[in-house]
């Protein structure tokens, strides 16, 4: 019972649940899969601060504040003076204080009791707005009504204001959409916007694609798409990033919003951009492609359709690590897909490119070529496993059964064992490469290891495969061969040179 267990167990990390060969691919559950679950260092940050070229000049402030470090004190008494020269100098001050640091004093200045007061100017026809933004979010219809204002720079800022509320969680993300910010926020996506207006939008869109518990609505996804479609297009990096990384979050939520993105029409202008020359782009366009091959076996065929793999030679070499780790991760969930699509990564060449990231790459990409590589042969047909063990797959794999990373390890040893079963009556072929490149002694060791499927796995392999005894002549110790038929190697041909032939 406890062996079942451990099976169904590895069965969930598989891209579609089912014991049969013909259905069962592996895909990580989203609960072990680092790449998704990372800090994702390299997106925008959720916040950011007034843009630069919006720094106040010193004619704009008052000469009570001009050198002096304000205190919160004077700018409340500041904001509630009946001039209104001196309540603009305080907004302006209060607005530099909350743009100076990374960590600004946004609890001080809401507990001074300025607030209310900077509320009520939101509703003036003035300069002085989108100055703080409270996890209360009562001042979201006020910004949502300055959006219609008839003076643009008032409606960037309240644009920010409320890009910064959206991007504080999905909470306050859905209450701003529910509140219609969507249609008006989409309403600025046209030719005689300034580039840094754009560039605010933009950011928010980011913002409300963000976040998957719970994700966004469908309804608001349906809205944005089109946007997203056309800002594709766009020249200015900072815009074009963004937009990918909008689709990148749309993709990462589940089947549905990976339909919807795909359904958009926008992925054959997404998978080009695998190969631009920005590497922030070639970043997060490999994010979202590989969200959607995340996906069923449909949705990963329409990115194969648009000539994917044709870009992955590049990003295997790439000089980023990271690049390369999300590379495999990529092809990890094609090699999880039907044989067709095993067969499509296999004719594209990237077959010794993985097993070279499997030997060679930083520990990050090594894990994800190892799910690559156990996944092909779960997936694959007798004759794709075939050739991977004529790749020389063996060695590298069986050098990854001594590190500490428990899932990498039982990851090895499943897909060893599926070679074997493969292999049938030349079983004792692939025994002779494991024990030669010292992967035996490393599965004899794993016999003690404290995970429980780790040490049944090893035993198993053991005595099935390394026992001494004559499988011949004891039918119980006969694996179970895989779409019928066997491995017809060769023992005689040298370990590195060795072509297998059915």
């Amino acid at each position: 019972m406890a062996e079942n267990a451990g099976l169904e167990h590895r069965i969930k990390s598989f891209k579609n649940k089912g014991r049969d060969v013909e259905t069962m691919r592996r895909h990580r559950n989203e609960v072990t899969v680092e790449l998704r679950k990372n800090k994702r260092d390299e997106h925008l940050l959720k916040k950011r601060n007034v843009p630069q070229e919006e720094s106040l000049e010193d004619s704009d402030v008052d000469s009570d504040f001009k050198g002096q470090n304000v205190t919160l004190d004077a700018i409340l008494q500041n904001a509630t003076s009946d001039n209104a020269v001196i309540q603009l100098s305080a907004v302006q001050a209060a607005r530099k204080l909350l743009s100076s640091d990374r960590n600004p004093p946004i609890d001080d200045l809401i507990k001074s009791g300025i607030l209310p007061i900077l509320v009520k100017f939101c509703v003036l026809p003035s300069r002085c707005v989108a100055v703080v933004k409270t996890a209360d979010c009562y001042a979201v219809p006020l910004f949502l009504r300055l959006l219609h204002s008839p003076h643009q720079n008032v409606c960037e800022q309240a644009v920010w204001a409320l890009g910064n509320i959206i991007g504080d969680g999905p909470q306050c993300r859905d209450y701003v959409i529910s509140l219609g910010v969507v249609k008006p926020l989409l309403s600025f996506i046209n030719p005689s916007i300034p580039i840094t207006f754009l560039r605010n939008v933009t950011w928010v869109i980011v913002n409300l694609c963000r976040n998957k518990d719970p994700p966004p609505p469908m309804e608001t996804v349906q809205e944005i798409l089109p946007a997203l479609c056309v800002l594709i297009y766009h020249t200015d990096i900072n815009i074009l990033v963004d937009t990918v990384w909008a689709l990148s979050y749309l993709t990462d939520g589940g089947n549905e919003q990976i339909q919807m993105v795909i359904d958009s029409g926008v992925v054959p202008f997404l998978v080009p951009l695998l190969s631009h020359q920005e590497v922030k782009v070639q970043t997060a366009a490999l994010r979202a492609v590989g969200n959607i091959v995340t996906g069923t076996d449909e949705q990963t065929q329409v990115v194969l359709n648009c000539d994917v793999l044709s870009h992955f030679p590049n990003l295997l070499t790439h000089p980023k690590e990271k690049i390369n780790k999300e590379a495999v991760w990529f092809l990890s969930n094609i090699t999880a897909g039907n044989q067709q699509q095993v067969q499509a990564v296999i004719d594209a060449g990237l077959i010794p490119m993985i097993i070279h990231q499997l030997a060679k790459g930083d520990f990050g990409t090594q894990k994800e070529a190892a799910w690559a590589i156990s996944n092909l042969t779960i997936s694959g047909r007798k004759d794709q496993v075939e050739f991977l063990v004529e790749q020389n797959v063996i060695p590298p794999f069986c050098y990854l059964l001594s590190v500490k990373d428990s899932q990498v390890v039982q990851v090895v040893l499943d897909g060893l064992k599926n070679i074997l079963i493969m292999a049938g009556d030349e079983a004792s072929t692939i025994a002779e490469i494991i024990e030669e490149c010292g992967g035996l002694e490393k599965i004899e060791n794993l016999q003690q290891h404290e995970n429980e499927d780790i040490y049944k796995l090893a035993f198993e392999i053991i005595d099935q495969y390394f026992s001494g005894d004559d499988i011949d002549e004891d039918p119980s110790l006969i694996p179970d061969t895989t779409q019928g038929g066997t491995f017809n190697f060769d023992p005689a041909s040298n370990m590195q040179t060795k072509e297998f032939n059915f």
